[in-house]
């Protein structure tokens, strides 16, 4: 894969913490904050003109001001550090072609997200990993409807889940899930944002979102039930 002119972003160890009920369940899903969001930079626009205009030096400032939360996005999607690595530069190769193409119909760091996430997504697509794709998620799943769990320990009231527990319930979710799940409650993007940069529906995103959250219950329930076996 070709290499940027720029370096690679350091890594970010992860943090857990949970917030945000998921619709229609007893117990909520927090949102997770992994890393936490860039600032606007008041110089971001003037850096994004004079970069379109071919200004080297401010397309290097916009690296370094989106160069970690596209890196975090394809480490959480791919799991590997140098694979990360290596997408988080064929972005900001892919950015350097096409950046004159931008228009402004949306925010320049959603528009970067789309970008990278179309380069996370062909990678995907080449290792053969299942994708469940935006409109199956609106089809009704066996099992998979909300409802209560009477009798089931509340993991929010049950202290502090494992973080490894957590992440690797996360790495374990299909592609598709954990994409949408990852921008909304890691990269902290809205469901319109999150539609705009998947060309999907609203109510997709948000029937996606529910699914994994569904799932990351199962899944950490599963793991408490194991560590606590003698």
């Amino acid at each position: 894969m070709p290499r940027s002119p720029f370096p690679a972003p350091t890594p970010e160890g992860p943090s857990s913490g949970l917030d945000a009920a998921a619709p229609g369940s007893a117990t909520p899903v927090r949102r997770i904050a992994f890393a936490p969001a860039a600032s606007p930079d008041p110089s971001e626009a003037d850096a994004l003109a004079r970069a379109q205009a071919g200004d080297p030096h401010a397309f290097a400032h916009l690296y370094s001001l989106h160069k970690r939360r596209i890196y975090s996005l394809c480490l959480r999607m791919v799991g590997n550090i140098a694979e990360a690595e290596d997408l988080t530069q064929e972005a900001f190769l892919q950015l350097h072609r096409k950046i004159s193409t931008f228009r402004g119909d949306s925010a320049f760091s959603t528009w970067l997200h789309r970008l990278a996430i179309n380069v996370v997504l062909m990678q995907l697509r080449k290792k053969g990993l299942s994708l469940i794709s935006l409109d199956e998620a609106m089809e009704p799943v066996p099992n998979e409807g909300p409802g209560r769990s009477f009798g089931a320990p509340d993991l929010a009231l049950s202290g502090t889940i494992d973080r490894l527990a957590l992440e690797r319930a996360v790495a374990d979710l299909p592609a598709g899930y954990r994409l949408i799940f990852i921008l909304h409650d890691v990269e902290g993007y809205e469901h319109n944002e999150i539609a705009s940069m998947l060309d999907c529906s609203i109510g997709n995103s948000k029937s996606q979102l529910h699914k994994a959250r569904l799932r990351l219950r199962d899944a950490l329930r599963l793991s408490s039930r194991k560590e606590a076996q003698p």
